[in-house]
């Protein structure tokens, strides 16, 4: 009977922190400072792939920040959404205060492959997105969610890949649904990510944005959105926090 309980409540209460794996507790004090602790930076990869928007990070891509992360993609440590969407929230709000401009933000998360969302049975950019739109809207910010990307195609793995490697693995692999082109041209479109490495990805979906939005709006949007446009993601790997020192 002990042994059934504690099968039990090791379902519904957290059993060890995502990040330094503490006992009975979801995110343990520290390792919530290391996500939310810093102000949100801007982050570029080296070397920069064309066409990447401006980004912003809530924090470097290591340690609890790490565990954390995978823990919720790789792990489904859905209980740590909230505090990765309050990070992800922070990040949106410091790259929209410097891009200015009025309108809504419209957060448009990457989409994970399709096979990678069947395996982990979620999709971990969008879940936090939603809850990255609900802390804005809570903290005054008008935001919602566009998932309007998708997957032209089929890529291989990214895991692996030089980053010239991921470019040309992912030119050209996404677009924006139809329809969307419009929605995304009437507020301002913030890509948004749980990770940011080499920038690949965010480019090929700043791509697909900008493809999309000018087909609907025209001069309109290329005279205003696509300046605007701007990426914030969770996290980002420390050398790309380097930019802040020179």
């Amino acid at each position: 009977m002990r042994g059934w309980w504690r099968e039990f409540t090791g379902l519904v209460l957290p059993v060890a922190c995502g990040g330094c794996g503490g006992p009975r507790t979801g995110l343990c004090g520290e390792c919530r400072a290391a996500l939310l602790g810093a102000e949100p930076r801007r982050v570029r990869p080296a070397p920069e792939p064309g066409g990447l928007p401006v980004v912003w990070a809530a924090a470097p891509y290591e340690n609890a920040v790490r565990a954390v992360l995978l823990a919720h993609k790789e792990r489904g440590a859905l209980g740590l959404t909230r505090e990765l969407g309050r990070a992800l929230a922070g990040a949106v709000r410091a790259g929209a205060g410097v891009s200015g401009g009025a309108g809504p933000l419209l957060l448009v998360p990457v989409p994970s492959a399709r096979r990678s969302t069947a395996a982990r049975g979620h999709d971990p950019a969008r879940r936090i997105a939603l809850a990255a739109a609900s802390e804005l809207r809570r903290t005054g910010t008008p935001a919602g969610v566009l998932a309007v990307l998708r997957q032209r195609r089929t890529v291989a793995d990214q895991s692996g890949l030089r980053a010239g490697q991921r470019r040309a693995n992912l030119a050209g692999a996404l677009d924006v649904a139809d329809g969307a082109g419009r929605l995304l041209a009437g507020g301002r479109a913030v890509l948004v990510d749980d990770l940011m490495t080499t920038g690949a990805t965010l480019a090929e979906a700043a791509r697909a944005v900008r493809a999309g939005a000018s087909a609907a709006a025209g001069a309109r949007w290329k005279n205003a959105g696509e300046q605007a446009l701007r990426a914030a993601v969770v996290a980002a790997s420390p050398s790309a926090f380097e930019i802040n020192r020179n």
